[in-house]
């Protein structure tokens, strides 16, 4: 008599060999191609129908899966669409001429990893990533380790501590940048200059990299290279072509976002328990932070709701940022986390900002000076503090119609000489007169935000 159930059994375990064996193949395929297929073992890929790994074939005995993550650079124009969860594996790159779309709704998750193993999406130079989610459908990055599904705002597991779990987004352009050594380009950190995809920088201000709308970044800020740690955003040398708005940046390690120089505009951005600054502008950046809001506390190593920086070399050093219509808050009883870091020849404009800080915590914005020569001559060098006090300067720092914190301006000596010590009691007093407290902003971000993780989960 013939065993049907047997026959039925042996055919299946030949299938799943086929399918091992053909997943491996197209793993080694997608490695000469430049993108990677890895195989893996997740559950989900065979459970979960809505998982980018679904497949009952690759089903193990042991109820493991083969499943595939995405690594290295893309070759052709992609979309990752809603009706999956992405997972990306190292570094995944959008090289000039390449469009990555990303549907409204999808979910991608980066997969653990330290240094040149950490997970990060790079938009290298001349390539585009058009992510534009909604408020009901935000495109969402991730860690592996969140069991959001989706569908879902915000998953259960984790929470505003709950970071260096992946990488982040990092996009780069042809906008102007002031680097050091009067160089016009420059190399984002953390990817080797060998490479060639992490150079920034060039001629272009009206430069496009594409769209992000309605995106939430959350749980990243993993190491790649000792002390230094991925932001949840980075933009080098994004020109104002590109469109950024809506965008939440949620429980990052290091910094929330961080401009290295551009032009491009930002409208609605959250920044959530970042564990470095929430906006971190450098080397002349020269767009425009409008509706903003940089909310954090203790526990993560919080520096500054701000960190401004003006130009690093003697190229490009006419551009200004703006800052408007924010708030910059800490939100817990004790702990570190200032309202301000203004330094290295900071110029631009800061207006209708509240500094919302107890007079425990952070209770001053702080304003950099140098002197010509601390041993002889105290006289002040260009810093953030000459172009606060100054009157007519090109290179002014203007604050308007702000809400200062308690304790106002704090002027620091950036030589840390010990020297010049009267003229730095004197600058504290200048400053001060420099400032005029006003009523600040009006920006609502509770209900703003409603749609992201932190208002999803009632932090707001």
């Amino acid at each position: 008599m013939v065993d049907l159930q047997r026959i039925k059994q042996n055919q299946k375990q030949t299938i799943i060999k086929m399918k091992r064996s053909y997943l491996n193949f197209v793993a080694i395929l997608g490695l000469a191609a430049g993108v990677a297929v890895l195989p893996g073992c997740k559950k989900d890929g065979c459970t979960d129908p809505a998982a980018s790994n679904y497949d009952d074939a690759a089903k193990n005995d042991d109820g493991s899966c083969v499943y595939d993550a995405i690594t290295g650079e893309l070759t052709e124009n992609t979309t990752w669409g809603s009706d999956r969860i992405h997972y990306l594996q190292g570094r995944v790159v959008v090289p000039a001429g390449v469009t990555l779309t990303i549907e409204a709704g999808a979910i991608i998750k980066g997969m653990p990893g330290t240094e040149t193993n950490a997970s990060a999406l790079v938009v290298a130079k001349g390539g585009k990533l058009i992510a534009n989610g909604t408020a009901t459908e935000p495109i969402i990055f991730t860690a592996e380790s969140d069991d959001i599904q989706l569908g879902q705002l915000v998953g259960s597991n984790l929470q505003k501590d709950d970071n260096e779990l992946w990488g982040g987004v990092i996009i780069l352009g042809n906008a102007k940048v002031s680097t050091e050594n009067g160089n016009t380009t420059g190399n984002i950190e953390g990817i080797p200059a060998n490479l060639g995809y992490g150079e920034y920088g060039g001629t272009d201000d009206s430069d496009d990299s594409g769209i992000l709308n309605y995106v939430s970044i959350r749980h990243g800020g993993i190491a790649i290279g000792e002390g230094n740690e991925i932001n949840g955003l980075t933009l080098g040398g994004v020109g104002n072509g590109t469109q950024i708005s809506n965008i939440e940046i949620y429980a990052t390690l290091d910094d929330g976002i961080e401009c290295f120089g551009g032009s491009v505009d930002i409208s609605d951005a959250l920044v959530f328990f970042q564990g470095d600054d929430g906006l971190d502008l450098d080397q002349n950046y020269s767009g425009t932070i409008s509706g903003f809001a940089v909310i954090h506390g203790d526990g993560i190593g919080t520096d500054e709701g701000l960190e401004i920086d003006g130009p690093e070399g003697t190229t490009y050093v006419d551009g200004q940022f703006h800052l408007m219509n924010g708030i910059c808050k800490y939100v817990d009883a004790a702990g570190s986390g200032s309202a301000g870091d203004f330094k290295s020849k900071a110029q631009g404009k800061v207006h209708n900002v509240t500094f919302d800080y107890p007079s425990t915590v952070g209770d001053k914005i702080k304003f950099r000076t140098k002197f010509v020569d601390p041993g002889t001559d105290c006289t002040h060098k260009s810093d953030a503090y000459l172009y606060l006090t100054a009157s007519t300067a090109p290179q002014k720092l203007e604050f308007m119609n702000c809400a200062l914190p308690t304790g106002g301006a704090s002027v620091y000596d950036g030589d840390d000489s010990g020297e010049c010590l009267n003229e730095l009691d004197a600058a504290q007093a200048t400053a001060a007169a420099a400032l005029t407290n006003g009523s600040g902003s009006t920006y609502g971000y509770a209900t703003k935000f409603d749609w992201s993780a932190a208002g999803q989960r009632g932090e707001l």
